[in-house]
C-alpha cells in the first residue's frame, strides 16, 4: 500500500508542482476603418491576442516599431498577434505611416 501511495505522489508530482493553470489569453479587437486604427483595448496583458480587423478598401498593416510584429492586412481582411511582451509597443501603418497607435500591455 505504501509502495503505490509513493508511486502515485511521484506520477502527480510534476502536476501539483506547476501550481493552478495560467488563464487563457484574451483575444482583443482592433478595427482600421477610414484610414485609422480603433480604439486599443485598455486591459491588455502579455500573451493576449490581437485581432486586427480592415473596414477599409485599402491595404493597411499593423506593424511594431520594435519589429515584434508586422500584420499585413489586406482589404477586408483580418489577422493576429500575440501581445509579447508588458510596457509600451508603439505601432504604425507601413502604408499609411500617419496612422499610429501605442499598445500598453501589463
Amino acid at each position: 500500500m505504501k509502495a503505490a501511495l509513493t508511486a502515485a505522489a511521484l506520477l502527480l508530482a510534476p502536476f501539483l508542482a506547476a501550481g493552478p493553470a495560467a488563464a487563457a489569453p484574451t483575444v482583443h479587437t482592433i478595427v482600421v476603418d477610414k484610414m485609422k486604427f480603433g480604439a486599443v483595448p485598455p486591459d491588455l496583458r502579455a500573451g493576449d491576442v490581437i485581432l486586427w480587423v480592415n473596414r477599409d478598401l485599402f491595404r493597411h498593416s499593423a506593424t511594431a516599431r520594435d519589429g515584434s510584429f508586422d500584420v499585413d492586412l489586406p482589404p477586408r481582411a483580418s489577422g493576429r498577434t500575440r501581445v509579447g511582451r508588458k510596457g509600451a509597443i508603439p505601432f504604425f501603418c507601413r502604408y499609411h505611416p500617419g496612422m499610429k497607435g501605442v499598445l500598453l500591455s501589463r
